[in-house]
């Protein structure tokens, strides 16, 4: 094990996103920033961070949420103005 120092992030994301990795993070049993940490993690390497079994498992409550954005969705989003 490698010890680490972790700082509190003020992230916003896409709603239904949020409720996709909460989700997946219940049904992994791990916090929802570990699981961040370990996507970035792999996207670094270029590595995949999900094999079928858990792809599957996102696809489900991508449809539970309604989330129908894509990788190809991640450097065109905007938000309405508040």
């Amino acid at each position: 094990m490698k010890q680490i120092e972790r700082v509190q992030t003020g992230l916003r994301l896409e709603k239904r996103l949020v409720k996709v990795l909460k989700g997946l993070a219940e049904h992994l049993e791990m916090p929802v920033s570990e699981l961040i940490e370990g996507m970035a993690l792999h996207a670094f390497e270029g590595k995949a961070p999900f094999g079928e079994v858990t792809l599957r498992k996102i696809a489900q409550l991508k449809e539970v949420y309604d989330l129908d954005l894509t990788a190809e969705d991640s450097h065109r989003l905007t938000e309405e103005p508040k």
